[in-house]
């Protein structure tokens, strides 16, 4: 029986990253609701430990997500996360508060004195941390183990019962020895082997579509992006001419993207349609300027065209969609809070006149989806390239959506993109431009201009559930500055955006 982890979902952003970051370690990872399995059904399935994920409410406000106390002695492991870690402390009979103006967002010096957690970490280490209430008496049985400038109790352990918790995230990219924090829960304390990989899960997926669609259709809304070529070539290796992939030009995407879209697509043995939707896509987006409705305005737009092309086609079944789990997340998934609508996602309209959508990659995060693709056999040049948003430069595109605007923001992400090229950066995991709503004076020949301000950004991340801001080269900073205001005139000024995630996120809409 293969060895699997129970990670407990209480609604936090990063629930599905420490399931992740468990089958990073080659340990199957199950994702479930709290209020979907009980006691006796964890008991049942085998798990060989339980994490506790965060969450955004306050463990002591009884409309708060809870759980059965008895689960504390049924001998499995458990590691609570954040807001986990509060409530594993309070289901002991511990006592959790709030912080006030101590709470601690982002990289944190954590100190540690020990405990099995902590094997192989420095005694001082950076972690991520994102909370307002803390631990203040610890339950009985359980011993502090480590702690923050502000924070008494950002771990704890009872190790005799094999139950711990920590406040910070180990399961993001920033947080130091995360790893390490996780694999010593899992091979030290729940006592795994490390029995699954991702041959695994591409073999299991292609069963399952085989069994799903049988001898039905498909349409897959393809982009050209990452997620969706990955999921055209998983479609096609389960069920070949039964899929067709349509590819939209919305009149969003970047400079020469579509033509370059067909060109990669074309020669593919699979059903494939071009369509140039960018007239139809802007007028819908006339007047719209708040980034949730853009979202929904083209999310419902793209879901009329592929029903139109599904009559064309005629009798399909099944819209497929590239949808990965960073789009789920911050779509809002189960207890957790809405970031933006993914077009995909969160921007669906209520009817779709499809019998069902399949995203076969909804479990999956942007380096799980590249390691599929290598697996499924895809050229490296299609697997590692960068991620860019389905809704298109619209949300790249501050305030309303025009083709002035986006042939501006066009021009200048081409020059930004090409810099960072030719520099050869290693780190820039996605880089682009925003053509905010604000404009400057400036000057140019001695005469006055007024132009738009253009931001650049670029973020050094591998799941997209955190990311820092990329340290450019200046000389690379200097010359997209110089160039952009050179060559696309109605431009009079370049920022560059050094905002981690949180607090923003990646793109800016």
């Amino acid at each position: 029986m293969q060895e699997k982890i129970l990670v407990l979902d209480f609604g936090g952003q990063y629930n599905q990253l420490i399931a992740r970051r468990v089958r990073d370690q080659h340990v199957y990872a199950e994702l479930k609701p709290y209020n979907k399995i009980t006691v006796e059904e964890i008991a049942a399935e085998g798990y060989k430990g339980i994490i506790f994920t965060g969450g955004p409410n306050s463990v002591y406000d009884p409309a708060s997500p809870h759980y059965d106390k008895a689960l504390l002695e049924a001998g499995i492991p458990i590691l609570g996360i954040c807001y986990g870690h509060q409530l594993l402390a309070w289901m002991a009979e511990g006592k959790i508060g709030s912080a006030g103006n101590f709470s601690e967002y982002g990289k944190v010096t954590v100190k540690h004195s020990g405990g099995v957690l902590f094997e192989g970490v420095p005694e001082e280490s950076t972690f991520w941390m994102s909370h307002t209430d803390s631990v203040m008496e610890l339950p009985e049985g359980f011993t502090g183990v480590a702690s923050t400038g502000m924070c008494k109790v950002a771990a704890m352990e009872d190790p005799a019962r094999k139950l711990f918790g920590v406040q910070f995230h180990p399961e993001v990219q920033h947080s130091e020895y995360g790893k390490q924090v996780l694999h010593n829960f899992l091979f030290k304390v729940c006592g795994c082997s490390g029995d699954w990989h991702m041959d695994d899960f591409c073999k299991r997926s292609v069963q399952q579509i085989r069994e799903k669609v049988g001898d039905g259709k498909v349409l897959l809304a393809l982009s050209g992006g990452v997620d969706s070529s990955v999921c055209a070539a998983l479609l096609a290796e389960a069920i070949g001419p039964q899929l067709t992939c349509v590819f939209v030009d919305h009149g969003m995407m970047r400079k020469n993207e579509p033509e370059e879209v067909r060109k990669a697509f074309e020669n593919w043995d699979i059903n494939f349609v071009g369509i140039d939707a960018s007239t139809r896509f802007l007028k819908a987006l006339e007047g719209v300027t708040e980034p949730e409705a853009k979202r929904k305005t083209i999310g419902e737009e793209f879901i009329r065209v592929f029903e139109e092309e599904g009559k064309k086609i005629g009798s399909v079944d099944y819209l497929a969609q590239g949808t990965i789990y960073a789009d789920v997340i911050e779509s809002g998934a189960g207890d957790a809070a809405t970031i933006k609508s993914h077009h995909n996602v969160g921007g669906l309209p209520d009817y779709v006149d499809f019998k069902e959508i399949i995203e076969p990659l909804r479990s999956l995060f942007k380096d799980e989806v590249r390691q599929l693709g290598r697996e499924l056999g895809l050229p490296e040049y299609l697997v590692s390239r960068q991620p860019f948003p389905g809704p298109g430069l619209g949300i790249r595109c501050i305030g309303d959506v025009t083709r002035e605007k986006l042939d501006i923001l066009r021009d200048a992400d081409a020059i930004f993109r090409e810099e960072v090229d030719k520099a050869g950066v290693k780190d820039a995991n996605q880089y682009f431009a925003v053509l905010t709503d604000t404009r400057s004076v400036g000057v140019m020949g001695d005469m006055r201009t007024y132009g738009y301000t253009v931001a650049l950004r670029s973020v050094t991340t591998d799941d997209f559930m955190s990311a820092d801001w990329t340290r450019l080269p200046y000389e690379v900073l200097e010359a997209a500055g110089t160039r952009i205001p050179n060559e696309v005139k109605q431009v009079s000024r370049v920022v560059y955006d050094i905002t981690s995630k949180p607090p923003a996120t990646v793109e800016w809409e």
